[in-house]
């Protein structure tokens, strides 16, 4: 495999490994505020007990966080030194900006809020865990602004040099894409802390542990996430599909494994993309539903990958396809458990309807893989450009890094990340069978 072959599967790596810690912390961000909120408003023990439980995890979630998402920092220079030097003037901005204001904005209060509540009083308390969601999300969105930026590039010029520069801020920091991407991912995010925390509290209520936390947890959790997978489905999914399909058409008939033109485009459920014949075989079609979803009305012409030139078509079209309906197929999936949750909560049953408890306690990867998918659609999407429209993935490598030690690297990232996982899986599973602070004692 050649350098820049290496260099595609190292970031891939590394960045999917490290997707799975922040997804879970800006979620628990959201689960922690409304916990103290309750706690606070009620002056309940419980809920009280249930935020600094799921302080701990997050602060293990964080920490895990941290350094996994470092060594991503280095690549821009060691492996993608081109593509810095190219769009750094635009990019470096959000980068700079989520680790000097948000990053540490999170890690302090995130001190405050474990190890201050004593000196502080509970309404402190309760601002440091606001400050830690607002730190977090804030995170989350000079992340997916810069993301944003290499979709749908805006507010950008091109200097003599041939480099990008920033010319107008607003257009580059609340672009339509960074707008919906940004709400898409984080309603993800609230998806992936609900069903944590479900699969938890569905695991005391099986085990008979922590009955009043165990209840107080899945009330909180199930409505979040029955709120949380319906703003996935509408309004976010369904803006970020029109958007990819207005400014990405050609991803847009990768996705959906559409080789021809068509007005009345059909929506494939299922199939197998055969890129050498350029067919969908043994697909499961709706037919115009495509057309509606992507521009509003049942007639509208979808562009398949017929229209556009060979070497602009997504480079692994395989891939993108399954991962896009692997992650449409399990979002759907989750608003479903978590609407049947929801109703048997509502009748009081959900505690005593084991094996409900059981879809709950087993079904927390579920959000996970989702996410995942999610953002490998939107990368493989985006080939073969690392900046839609403007700058090519072959060009972006660094010319002086060889193949054997991208290879040597990634490998040593493979046993790195193996070690953080074991003690990552000891200690938060070493937390969850303490359980809440009360009852620990």
């Amino acid at each position: 495999m050649s350098s820049l072959g290496w260099s595609r599967l190292q970031f891939g790596f590394t960045i999917t490994y490290h997707y799975l810690f922040p997804q879970l912390t800006m979620g628990l961000a959201l689960l922690m505020v409304v916990f103290k909120a309750i706690a606070l408003r009620k002056k309940s023990p419980v809920f009280d007990d249930l935020a600094r439980f799921w302080g701990r995890v997050f602060a293990i979630n964080f920490g895990v966080g941290v350094v996994t998402g470092i060594p991503m920092e280095f690549q821009f220079g060691t492996n993608w030194a081109r593509f810095s030097n190219y769009s750094g003037g635009v990019i470096g901005l959000t980068l700079a900006m989520e680790g000097i204001f948000a990053f540490f904005a999170e890690s302090a209060f995130l001190g405050l809020f474990l190890f201050g509540e004593k000196r502080m009083g509970p309404r402190a308390h309760f601002f440091s865990a606001v400050m830690v969601f607002l730190g977090s999300w804030l995170s989350g969105y000079f992340i997916v602004t810069t993301n944003a930026f290499m979709q749908y590039p805006q507010g950008h010029a091109v200097d003599p040099g041939g480099r990008l520069v920033l010319v107008r801020v607003a257009d580059y920091l609340l672009s339509p894409w960074a707008l919906w991407q940004y709400a898409h991912t984080m309603s993800a995010a609230v998806v992936t802390g609900a069903f944590a925390v479900m699969a938890v509290a569905a695991y005391w209520a099986l085990m008979h542990r922590h009955a009043a936390h165990a209840r107080a947890a899945l009330r909180v959790s199930v409505a979040l996430a029955v709120l949380s997978c319906m703003v996935q489905l509408f309004p976010t999914g369904d803006q970020q599909g029109k958007l990819v399909a207005r400014h990405q058409p050609a991803a847009l008939a990768a996705m959906e494994g559409k080789f021809d033109s068509s007005t009345h485009a059909e929506l494939a459920i299922l199939g197998q993309p055969n890129v050498d014949e350029r067919r969908l075989e043994n697909p499961i079609i709706v037919p115009s539903i495509l057309s509606f979803l992507a521009y509003g009305w049942f007639g509208a012409e979808v562009k398949g990958l017929d229209a556009f030139p060979r070497d602009e078509w997504p480079d692994n079209i395989e891939l993108l396809y399954f991962a896009y309906h692997v992650m449409a197929g399990l979002g759907t999936l989750l608003f479903a458990i978590a609407a049947l949750s929801a109703v048997l909560l509502r009748k009081d049953r959900l505690l005593r309807t084991r094996p409900v408890l059981w879809v709950l306690m087993l079904a927390f990867p579920f959000p996970y893989i989702a996410n995942i998918a999610g953002w490998m659609t939107a990368e493989l999407g985006r080939q073969p450009w690392l900046v839609y429209g403007l700058f090519r993935t072959v060009h972006g490598e660094s010319p002086r890094v060889s193949a054997g030690s991208v290879a040597f690297t990634t490998l040593g990232y493979l046993g790195l990340y193996a070690a953080v996982s074991i003690a990552f899986l000891f200690l938060v599973g070493r937390a969850i069978a303490q359980g809440p602070a009360a009852e620990a004692r």
